[in-house]
């Protein structure tokens, strides 16, 4: 993963980012160290994040993410908790479910997660917000970075909302032009009725 620090030079905790200061070492992956923001309330920090697939553990069967997954926002402590917002940009490969072509698809999933210091407190009955947990001065955004991608996905694999699928006659892929099939659905309640009328 590759981080890019959108800090001005004159911030004086932008190397604190990552745990250790150094973005090759495999326990910093995502991991933002906010120690230095204790202090500073409503204070929006920028980040920015160069990851993949594989690193983020995104990989399923029936899709998969190709090149760079870009994280990309700011974070703020408000007081009550610390708040990440911005988006996340990645390309999308599957096979289309209708046309069963080989299809991509560019992707923006926004998010908006707040994070506490602490453990998550016993659930009681009553709905609460979703707040993320943490404990010592480390965020890691991992996780939920790849939930919201995963989570984001619909249930359906479809290249364009105007794909028209296969003839289910022929199985040409209508989307390069009509078949010629005769595709008329009768309804069971008049297919009596429409033998009578091919009688003599």
């Amino acid at each position: 993963v590759l981080f890019r620090s959108l800090v001005p030079q004159n911030y004086n905790y932008a190397h604190n980012y990552f745990c250790g200061g150094n973005i090759n070492e495999v326990d910093t992956f995502m991991k933002i160290n906010i120690s230095d923001l204790e202090d500073r309330l409503g204070e929006a920090v920028p980040f920015e994040f160069v990851t993949n697939a594989q690193e983020l553990d995104a990989q399923t069967e029936t899709y998969s993410f190709e090149g760079d997954i870009i994280i990309k926002g700011e974070y703020v402590n408000t007081g009550r908790c610390y708040r990440f917002t911005g988006s996340i940009s990645c390309t999308k490969s599957f096979i289309c479910d209708r046309c069963l072509e080989p299809s991509t698809l560019q992707q923006v999933h926004e998010f908006n997660e707040e994070f506490q210091r602490g453990s998550e407190p016993a659930k009681n009955g009553e709905k609460t917000r979703i707040v993320n947990y943490f404990s010592g001065d480390v965020i890691d955004l991992a996780p939920v970075m790849r939930d919201v991608l995963l989570s984001d996905q619909p249930l359906n694999n479809i290249c364009n909302a105007d794909c028209r699928g296969l003839c289910l006659k022929c199985g040409a892929n209508l989307n390069h032009g009509d078949c010629g099939c005769d595709r008329t659905v009768i309804d069971p309640r008049l297919a009596a009725l429409q033998q009578l009328l091919k009688k003599p």
